[in-house]
């Protein structure tokens, strides 16, 4: 019997071997927004990881709008230019098509890299102003946002369809909209970090209307043949944020909008609340309900770790697709193992046949 997940999948114009996707994963390692020889090696090794579609990490569409100073990009000829170069190498050696993550950090700007601390950057490490829908800071220490104006929302929907039109050069396969993990996309729709009384806040309506108007926008620019999506909050996991009902109206406007799939995430809208869930797989309900009530091809992510949880995902119609992160970073060819596992088929170079299954039986060496 034919594996589920490693069947073919077409978004738009766009044919993808299989249904594994590598999730975007921020790298804090570009140069002031610039993809550098990091970006070359890492995405590189990931294109030859046996999965349909690698998307490249949350890249910023205007310098202020990065989360950390080593964020990715894609706000100036010289981002371009060193996206560009990766997108080459990758397609050269790799067999994954190719996707983006746009994205705007609001609130949660202006912050130290991980291994740094992760906090809001002090006064002496340069930091900037951060925007968001509410003067409201993301938590504790954080640097207080300003509240958005009309300008604002004007400047930014502008910053994300230059960068839509940056990657449309470059040659994406793909592009998706960052609407989730608390950036400024998602403070607008979730009513923990959007408490405006105007027409861009109240109801999920007028929360929805300023990320609508951006996804409309983007879609503006984006040929109709390369698909256009969204990751989004399944839940906020705090009392009186979003959940899972909010997530299928969410995607049912994003589909009337013209996007062509959704990817479940959740979390991340505040400090000191709404700890995820620890089971596997904790995303994959929400992205069920989703599918099953607005029918938009539906992408899953959060703890999902084997070839056998993704296959079932799959196979009993939950998600459309399986996204993972930190088990490609844990196993490069993650895509590989699990066709062996599930008697997939992927395509390796020829440099890596002699460790294709007729040539290399390494399960049973293993064993």
């Amino acid at each position: 019997m034919m594996s589920a997940l490693f069947s073919p999948l077409r978004l738009a114009d766009l044919n993808l071997a299989n249904r594994i996707v590598v999730s975007p994963m921020c790298q804090y390692s570009a140069n002031d927004g610039v993809a550098d020889d990091w970006h070359m090696t890492h995405l590189g090794m990931l294109a030859n990881s046996g999965a349909g579609l690698l998307v490249v990490e949350a890249t910023h569409v205007e310098r202020q709008g990065r989360i950390t100073h080593g964020c990715l990009g894609l706000y100036s000829d010289a981002c371009e230019a060193a996206l560009a170069r990766v997108v080459a190498h990758c397609r050269r050696i790799g067999g994954a098509k190719l996707a983006i993550q746009l994205a705007h950090a609001g609130r949660k700007a202006s912050s130290q890299r991980p291994w740094e601390g992760g906090k809001a950057l002090p006064e002496g490490e340069d930091p900037w102003p951060t925007i968001a829908p509410s003067a409201l800071p993301f938590g504790p220490g954080w640097h207080m946002p300003r509240a958005m104006t009309e300008d604002d929302m004007a400047h930014v929907r502008a910053a994300f369809v230059e960068a839509a039109r940056r990657a449309v050069r470059i040659g994406f396969d793909a592009i998706e909209l960052h609407m989730a993990h608390g950036y400024l996309l998602h403070s607008f729709l979730s009513p923990i970090s959007n408490l405006r009384n105007d027409a861009w806040g109240g109801s999920l309506d007028g929360r929805m209307r300023f990320p609508l108007d951006v996804a409309r926008a983007v879609r503006g620019v984006v040929p109709r043949g390369t698909p256009l999506g969204a990751r989004i909050t399944g839940s906020d996991w705090m009392d009186g944020g979003l959940t899972a009902a909010d997530a299928v109206v969410v995607a049912k406007a994003l589909k009337e909008a013209g996007l062509d799939y959704v990817d479940i995430s959740s979390g991340g809208v505040g400090v000191g609340g709404g700890s995820l869930p620890n089971e596997p797989g904790y995303n994959v309900s929400i992205a069920e309900q989703v599918r099953r009530e607005t029918g938009i091809p539906t992408r899953v992510v959060g703890r999902i770790v084997g070839p056998k949880q993704a296959e079932a995902i799959v196979a009993e119609g939950r998600a459309d697709m399986v996204a993972l992160a930190r088990a490609f970073l844990d196993d490069p060819h993650w895509g590989w193992h699990a066709a062996q596992v599930l008697g997939g088929e992927v395509t390796r170079p020829p440099q890596y046949h002699r460790v294709s299954p007729v040539l290399w039986p390494a399960p049973a060496l293993r064993a």
